[in-house]
């Protein structure tokens, strides 16, 4: 019994931290860069995986073994550090699940024909309804995974009904026509950008699954969990690649959509609707539980009444977009500044990896620790030139 239990929460971590990943900009990514760069997405894809597993593999394992959240980890490392990356991931989170709200709309207003607003306020009061139930974890877990498996075999059939060039797309995946590094940086940042990293390491912790021995079962999930994200990843590029090649144009304002359509018709839209409510609400899930998470530890009030700080969380991103909508600028900002979240965290993790005073006896593999310094690099230099050419937009 205690085997399947941990099976099922391992389960729902991973799909908690997939499904955060897979939301609205995730699908607009996916197929505004297939349309750009057609196979040769590929390539993107597979770096952007490596980058995430690295990432993934060294945080998860990281708080797992310190038996302590990413917050306590960072000021355990440098006092004050912790506040300041809370900041960041509470705010990225918050501008971010304004969107996600906004997404869970414009699915509603596909699948009933209802406005985007009422649609956005009935999915926030779902949302919010998966937190008031009494075993809240157990229902948040449940619900990601049924989502998930929801949105990938709708997209599979999607994908077989465009009829993709498989074998162009493997090949391009090795031996790309060209290689957009902004891409690369683009796909990482919506997959293990901001507070997404740390969703299903903090989902593993509040479940009791840490130590060194939880290890194994650690590695396990946090690979699962960028399998499933790249899994939706992959069918969703093959499904636009395959309308790409037919010579069919997709509607700028709304890629995806229009990959559905022309795939399957209006049965092919309606999917799409499925697809775009179950990412949108299923992100607003992850975004509020895991931004909540990294505040808990700072107030006795906060840990106590943390299931309310979430619904609060929800309660405000689903008010300021029926009251005011996506506050372009404040998503622009943010979103520059979520692109510094991953190097500082990651950095800040492999430092803690180092320090007996906070993860024991524990020998950090040094095959990861170069793997994640290569990443935090990468991602720093990239997400330094998101924030300076982000930044100048909102006084254009």
């Amino acid at each position: 019994m205690k085997k399947q239990s941990n099976f099922s929460l391992l389960l729902g971590a991973a799909f908690l931290m997939a499904t955060s990943a897979i939301g609205p900009g995730f699908l607009t990514q996916t197929t505004h860069f297939t349309q750009l760069l057609a196979a040769s997405f590929g390539f993107v894809i597979l770096m952007s995986i490596i980058i995430d597993l690295g990432a993934q593999l060294n945080i998860w394992r990281i708080i797992a073994v310190a038996e302590k959240p990413a917050q306590d980890i960072a000021n355990a490392v440098f006092p004050g550090l912790g506040y300041f990356i809370s900041i960041l991931i509470v705010l990225g989170g918050l501008a971010f699940n304004i969107g996600n709200i906004g997404g869970a709309g414009l699915g509603a207003n596909v699948m009933f024909g209802m406005s985007s607003q009422t649609g956005a306020i009935l999915s926030g009061i779902v949302a919010i309804g998966i937190f008031l139930v009494k075993e809240a974890g157990k229902v948040m877990d449940r619900f990601a995974q049924v989502m998930g498996f929801v949105m990938i075999a709708l997209t599979v059939y999607v994908m077989v009904s465009a009829q993709p060039p498989y074998a162009e797309a493997a090949v391009k995946t090795v031996m790309p026509d060209t290689i957009d590094y902004l891409a690369i940086v683009t796909l990482v940042g919506g997959t293990v950008g901001g507070y997404i990293t740390f969703a299903g390491g903090h989902r593993l912790l509040e479940a009791g699954i840490k130590g060194q021995a939880a290890l194994p079962q650690v590695t396990k999930s946090s690979i699962s969990a960028i399998g499933i994200a790249s899994i939706m990843r992959i069918f969703l590029f093959l499904a636009a690649l395959g309308i790409v090649a037919q010579g069919l144009v997709l509607d700028p304002a709304n890629p995806p959509a229009s990959v559905f359509k022309h795939a399957a018709g209006n049965v092919g839209y309606k999917m799409f609707g499925v697809i775009m409510w179950a990412a949108a609400v299923t992100s607003v899930v992850g975004a509020a539980y895991t931004s909540v998470s990294f505040i808990r530890t700072f107030s006795p009030m906060i840990e106590k009444y943390h299931k309310w700080f979430i619904v609060g969380f929800i309660a405000v991103s689903t008010f300021v977009f029926s009251v005011i909508g996506e506050p372009v600028k404040i998503l622009i900002l943010v979103g520059s500044l979520n692109g510094l979240i991953l190097p500082v965290a990651l950095g800040v993790m492999l430092i803690a990896a180092h320090k007996k005073k906070i993860v024991g006896d524990y020998k950090h593999p040094v095959w990861m620790t170069i793997f994640g310094a290569l990443i935090v690099v990468a991602m720093a230099l990239m997400g330094g030139y998101t924030l300076v050419n982000g930044i100048p937009k909102l006084f254009a």
